[in-house]
């Protein structure tokens, strides 16, 4: 006991290193290049006296797989790998586009554009026609509106279901061709090789 009253601090064991190795034997990798079959023990004595861990890497394999090499180093390693694996990371995002029954073209291949780099990201994107007033008794625009929208997409996205009304706005959802890509280069993307089909019913605008 210390003088506080609490029990020493166990040293923490260090899995799959050294002793901490429950295979009987493993393919023993050795900084010179040599790898050999070997008593896990005997591997253990060789790397340390080499002043190195055995680190135990394929656990899996037949027989498991162990390298003799510095284990501060190699969590250094381990943890700039993990680093670098969760920078390259996306998360998919839902990007909103919103529109009236009437938008004119300016605005509507503004918006279309907007899509496309979205789409060309990985994200997901999710165009809204917002109806007011008496402009709720013509849904049709907003439908035929939110069609063409999507058949001119097909190239960089595929519709989730046809268009939905929901109170006074309606919507549809696109999702990316692919699911991992890269952000689009300045100047006019260019599309994937593969296009999605693009719900048919409906009047679509020329």
């Amino acid at each position: 006991m210390n003088p506080r009253g609490f029990p020493p601090r166990r040293p923490r064991i260090r899995e799959n290193v050294n002793e901490a190795i429950r295979a009987r034997e493993v393919r023993a990798v050795f900084p010179d290049g040599s790898v050999e079959i070997m008593p896990t023990m005997a591997a253990v004595r060789k790397a340390q006296e080499m002043g190195l861990d055995l680190i135990l890497i394929a656990a899996t394999a037949e027989p498991p797989v162990a390298k003799a090499m510095d284990y501060g180093q190699w969590q250094y390693e381990n943890k700039k790998k993990q680093h670098e694996a969760k920078r390259k990371q996306h998360i998919i995002q839902v990007k909103e586009l919103k529109f009236r029954p009437n938008t004119d073209d300016h605005d509507y291949d503004f918006k279309r554009n907007h899509a496309i780099r979205f789409l060309q990201e990985g994200n997901r994107v999710k165009a809204v026609v917002q109806f007011r007033g008496r402009e709720i008794a013509h849904t049709d625009l907003g439908r035929n509106l939110l069609l063409r929208f999507a058949k001119d997409l097909t190239q960089y996205g595929a519709v989730e279901g046809q268009p939905r009304l929901e109170g006074r706005n309606a919507h549809v959802i696109i999702s990316p061709v692919k699911t991992v890509v890269h952000p689009a280069k300045e100047g006019k993307p260019k599309p994937p090789q593969t296009a999605a089909a693009v719900p048919q019913s409906g009047a679509v605008p020329q």
